[in-house]
C-alpha cells in the first residue's frame, strides 16, 4: 500500500477515535447530568419567562416552555417579551410588581444581564434558558446550552449560587440613572470596537467566529490614553496617568469558548478582575498577544507567554476602577454597546445575584473577598506605560504598593 495512503487511513483514524471520544464524553456528562437534576425538588413557585422575540425560533422555544410546566404542574407561569423601548432589566421589574418569585431570562447574555440587572440585591432568584449565539454567562455557570430541557429543569428546581454583578457607569452620561450590569467581562477599546464592528448578518451563521473577522479589521485601530485609578479590596488606592492601551477589560468571568482571558477571575468573591492589553511592532505584537492567550489558557495562570516581547497583558485585582479618557471611546458590556464615553467607573455587587444553577453552593463556600491586589504579566516603570501602578517584583508574582488608605469601597456595595 502507498505511503501517502497509510499516512491518510491513520490521519482518518486518528480524527474517528478523537471524534468518538469527544462525543463519549459529552453524553457522559449529559446522562450524568440527567440522572443529577432528576434529584432535584421541583420549586412550586411564580415564574416569569423573559424572552427575546428576535432570537431564532423563540416562538417555538416559548411553547417548549409552555408544554414543560404543564407537564411538571407548574401553573404560576408569565411570558413577557423584551421590546425595542423595553429591555430585560424593564420587564424584570414588571415581572416583580408581578409578584413572580423566579425570574427567567429566555434569550443570550444581553437578556440575561439586563434580567440580572434588575434582580441584583433582590434575593429573587434568576434562571437562565440560553437561546443566544455565545450563552457565555450560563457556560461559565455549567447551566447546559444545548438541552433546553435540561436548563428549564435547572431553573424551576431547587438549587442556587450567590454571583457578583459588575457595574460599567458612564460617568459623563447624565441621562443614566443606574450603571450598566455585567455578568462576564465589560471593556473599553479594541474589544468595543471589534463587537460594534460584527456584521449581525455573519455572526448569525459563524457563531462568535465573526467576531475574529472583526477584530482583523480594527487591529490597527489608534491606541487610547487615560488617567486610571484602581481601588483595592481594603481600601487603597493606586493611580497613573497617561496610560497608553489597546483595550482595557472588568472581568466578573474570564472564560470565553476556547480561551481563558482571565484564569483568575471568580464570580463570587467580591472581586473585578481588570486586564490592560498593549501591543507594538504590527502584527508582530498581535502574535505575542495571542500566544499569551493560548499561554494561560493551556497553563490556567495569569501569566504571559516567556516568548512574548511587543505585547503586554497586565492583570490587577479590585473593587473599582475609575478612568478619564483624552478622547472618547465605544464600551461594551457583555456584548452589549453603550454610547461613547470619556469618563467611567467600573465597580462590583458582591454575590448580590442569585442563580439557579446545577452544582449548587454548599453551605460554607470559602468564598470570601481576597485582600490583597495581584497583577500579572510584565510589570513596566516608565511613565504612561502599563505597570504604573507602583509594581515591586516579588518572586514570580508582581504585587502593588500601597500608597494611603481611602475609605473600603465594599462599604458601598449592594450585599
Amino acid at each position: 500500500m502507498p505511503m501517502p495512503v497509510i499516512v491518510l487511513l491513520v490521519i482518518i483514524a486518528v480524527v474517528a477515535v478523537c471524534a468518538a471520544a469527544f462525543f463519549g464524553y459529552r453524553a457522559y456528562k449529559h446522562r450524568t447530568l440527567a440522572e443529577k437534576l432528576d434529584k432535584r425538588d421541583d420549586d412550586q413557585v411564580h415564574y416569569a419567562f423573559i424572552v427575546n422575540p428576535s432570537k431564532p425560533q423563540a416562538e417555538q422555544r416559548k411553547q417548549h416552555i409552555k408544554e414543560f410546566c404543564e407537564a411538571k404542574h407548574l401553573t404560576q407561569i408569565e411570558f413577557i417579551e423584551t421590546q425595542l423601548d423595553k429591555d430585560g432589566r424593564a420587564c424584570a421589574f414588571e415581572a416583580l410588581d408581578h409578584g413572580a418569585d423566579v425570574v427567567v431570562a429566555v434569550g443570550g447574555d444581553g437578556t440575561v444581564r439586563t434580567v440580572a440587572s434588575a434582580l441584583s440585591g433582590t434575593g429573587h432568584a434568576l434562571g437562565i434558558v440560553p437561546i443566544g449565539t455565545g450563552n457565555l454567562f450560563a457556560r461559565n455557570m455549567g447551566i447546559p446550552v444545548d438541552d433546553i430541557d435540561a436548563a428549564l429543569t435547572v431553573a424551576t428546581s431547587h438549587g442556587s449560587r450567590l454571583v457578583d454583578v459588575g457595574r460599567l457607569t458612564l460617568l459623563d452620561d447624565e441621562t443614566t440613572d443606574h450603571g450598566h450590569a455585567f455578568l462576564i467581562i465589560a471593556g473599553i477599546g479594541f474589544d468595543a470596537l471589534m463587537i460594534d464592528d460584527t456584521d449581525p448578518e455573519l455572526k448569525k451563521n459563524i457563531s462568535w467566529l465573526a467576531y475574529f473577522v472583526s477584530g482583523v479589521k480594527n487591529l490597527f485601530a489608534p491606541k487610547y490614553k487615560g488617567n486610571v485609578t484602581i481601588t483595592s479590596a481594603e481600601g487603597s488606592t493606586h493611580s497613573t496617568r497617561g496610560l497608553t492601551f489597546r483595550t482595557f477589560m472588568a472581568g466578573n468571568c474570564g472564560q470565553i469558548p476556547m480561551f481563558s482571558l482571565m484564569p483568575e477571575a471568580s464570580y463570587d468573591d467580591g472581586i473585578l478582575d481588570y486586564e490592560i492589553i498593549d501591543t507594538s511592532g504590527g502584527l508582530i505584537g498581535w502574535a505575542n498577544l495571542f500566544g499569551d492567550v493560548l499561554h494561560q489558557t493551556i497553563t490556567g495562570k495569569a501569566q504571559q507567554s516567556p516568548l512574548s516581547t511587543n505585547s503586554t497583558v497586565d492583570q490587577v485585582q479590585g473593587v473599582s476602577a475609575e478612568i478619564t479618557l483624552e478622547r472618547p471611546v465605544l464600551a461594551q458590556v457583555d456584548g452589549d454597546m453603550l454610547p461613547e464615553t470619556k469618563h467611567i467607573r467600573f465597580s462590583v455587587e458582591r454575590q448580590a445575584l442569585c442563580v439557579r444553577v446545577p452544582e449548587a453552593a454548599s453551605e460554607d463556600t470559602g468564598n470570601s473577598v481576597v485582600l490583597p491586589i495581584h497583577s500579572v504579566g510584565h510589570a513596566r516603570h516608565m511613565q504612561g506605560k502599563i505597570g504604573d501602578f507602583g509594581f515591586r517584583k516579588v518572586g514570580t508574582k508582581t504585587h502593588l504598593h500601597h500608597h494611603g488608605k481611602l475609605p473600603c469601597a465594599l462599604a458601598s456595595l449592594r450585599i
